[in-house]
């Protein structure tokens, strides 16, 4: 996870019918990372996909690294058959987990990067105890539940508390936004401290996936 910046296209935006061509025809337009939204109608009101389209798109030839979002509860179960279908990356709410601790942990010992969550209004005090054993921190901004909605201001200055504490770890810990994310806010939250951003509708409803991430990269600052 050394490379500066990085852009996650969110497959929840993409074309469902064609999954596999979506995700590689997006690879190869630039993206770095392929980001999942998962959701349980339960934590969030919406549902969407479940390990097996992880595993299909590995089957399919994507080799790319795959960042899986939990908006479930309970998270552990559902991690561990993310991690078998072949994610590299599994970040949870940690409101959605008993144990927060444990479940980085039981990530981490399968083998799996981690990551902890932070909607606009979820305090980041739990980060006190547990950043050191963190891949990436992500912060919301927007509420979590559905793609297409509109960037949440407020969250630059989380982002910019979690970058401070990032850099005092001096550890390799991502920080990643996702919400809203487009040519207007990808900068604003790069200024902010984020390094990895997730865009959703804003490369899927383009037609040139090409242009769409080269352009969203040039805006970062």
């Amino acid at each position: 996870m050394d490379k500066k910046n990085i852009i996650a296209p969110s497959i929840l935006a993409a074309n469902f019918a064609t999954l596999g061509d979506e995700v590689k025809n997006v690879l190869k337009a630039g993206a770095d990372w392929i980001h999942f939204d998962v959701m349980d109608n339960h934590y969030v009101p919406n549902l969407t996909i479940g390990p097996m389209v992880c595993k299909s798109l590995r089957d399919y030839g994507v080799k790319e690294f795959i960042d899986v979002h939990l908006m479930i509860d309970p998270v552990d179960n559902l991690a561990q058959d993310f991690i078998k279908a072949g994610a590299d990356l599994i970040s949870f709410h940690p409101e959605a987990s008993k144990h927060v601790h444990r479940s980085i942990s039981a990530i981490k010992e399968a083998g799996c990067k981690a990551g902890l969550v932070f909607n606009p209004a979820t305090p980041l005090s739990i980060l006190d105890n547990v950043i050191e054993d963190l891949d990436l921190v992500l912060i919301m901004s927007v509420n979590p539940g559905f793609g297409g909605q509109s960037f949440i201001h407020s969250s630059l200055e989380k982002v910019a508390i979690v970058r401070q504490m990032i850099d005092a770890t001096g550890k390799d810990i991502r920080l990643e936004i996702d919400g809203g994310i487009n040519n207007e806010t990808i900068g604003l939250a790069s200024e902010a401290g984020a390094d990895t951003f997730v865009a959703g509708s804003a490369i899927f409803n383009t037609e040139d996936y090409e242009n769409t991430i080269s352009t969203l990269r040039s805006k970062i600052i």
